[in-house]
């Protein structure tokens, strides 16, 4: 057998264990999840015991279906962008105000400093560390006491909002329009208010116009993936912050793209968590997903509120989760 037949068939073995080689299992992928995520947040064991008992719970939390999912960028991938890209000098400043890693102040740059910031946002979508493929399949309750575990808590709508446009406004939830009603009612009179009043001022994180490449949206669907099950519709998300200028004014990434996320939505003062409610409101649907430069499903402008797809109370047991809806924290910061 001459040594060019011999390197083919070595090269089609090899082939053929490489395909047939498992990738990792879905609890694999988790606890290697969990374990990234207390080396990069420092979390102690009481709040790593507390988080994992509501991923086992779920049973569905992580970063997707890992039998069909397919990621276009991979963790390295996405390391050697970030080091190509300009480099940031604002993590130190950041985690001195915020008091820990990959969170950005929130404030409004018209009148205000970082240092005057009263609360925070994080950099990424949970689990909040750069070149990680983001959580989805989590409940706006399950995604609200993740936070609380974490010292943190869910955002209100307006907090994001602001993170995204590039400065914090005043809350501007109008509760007299919501008032009496049942919440679907509510939720859309407010947000037909909310969104008339800003539609003239609208703008993406990045920039004042939609523009494609940016950010994490140029993924597809798994073929067949209508319904949005488990084992149908792959989380085809990009890792965490993959797109260096997919960044917003107040140093926040993947607004835009990647995952869709939960915020808070409230309907009367006593639901603001920015406030320190627990109870919270409804959920409110921020962003927009890994599909969007083909497929752009809804509006995703940054003061932009969505209708009440799927809404629930936020803490209720039932609330909404699907492959490409994840979320991220904010923190109130003591003292401010």
């Amino acid at each position: 057998m001459s040594r060019w037949i011999q390197s083919l068939l070595l090269l089609a073995v090899c082939g053929l264990l490489t395909a047939a080689a498992p990738g990792p299992s879905f609890q694999q992928q988790n606890e290697a999840l969990l374990r990234a995520l207390q080396q990069a947040h420092g979390l102690d064991d009481a709040a790593m015991q507390r988080i994992r008992a509501i991923f086992e719970r779920s049973g569905y939390i992580g970063q997707g279906n890992p039998a069909i999912a397919r990621h276009p960028m991979t963790p390295e991938q996405c390391r050697a962008v970030r080091e190509r890209a300009p480099q940031r000098d604002d993590a130190a400043a950041f985690a001195r105000i915020c008091g820990g890693p990959n969170m950005a102040p929130l404030y409004d740059p018209a009148n205000q400093r970082a240092d005057d910031a009263r609360a925070c946002i994080d950099q990424y979508e949970f689990p909040d560390i750069p070149c990680e493929v983001p959580v989805v399949w989590v409940k706006a309750r399950e995604a609200a006491q993740i936070c609380q575990a974490m010292g943190k808590r869910l955002c209100d709508a307006h907090e994001w909002e602001g993170a995204c446009q590039g400065a914090l406004a005043p809350p501007d939830y109008r509760f007299d329009l919501a008032r009496g009603l049942a919440e679907n009612l509510a939720v859309n009179r407010m947000r037909d208010a909310h969104n008339r009043e800003h539609a003239a001022d609208k703008r993406w994180s990045y920039g004042p116009a939609y523009r494609s490449g940016v950010c994490a949206t140029g993924s597809q669907k798994t073929p067949g993936c209508q319904g949005g099950g488990w084992d149908a519709c792959g989380s085809n998300t990009y890792p965490a912050g993959a797109f260096p200028d997919c960044r917003s004014p107040l140093g926040v990434y993947d607004l835009n793209g990647n995952a869709a996320e939960h915020m808070n939505l409230p309907l009367n003062p006593s639901q603001m968590a920015s406030r320190g409610s627990l109870e919270l409101g409804v959920t409110e649907m921020k962003g927009s997903w890994f599909i969007f430069d083909t497929y752009r499903a809804h509006e995703d402008w940054c003061r932009w509120r969505a209708p009440y797809w799927h809404g629930t109370r936020v803490m209720d047991p039932h609330s909404h989760a699907n492959y490409h809806l994840g979320f991220r924290c904010c923190k109130s910061l003591e003292g401010r």
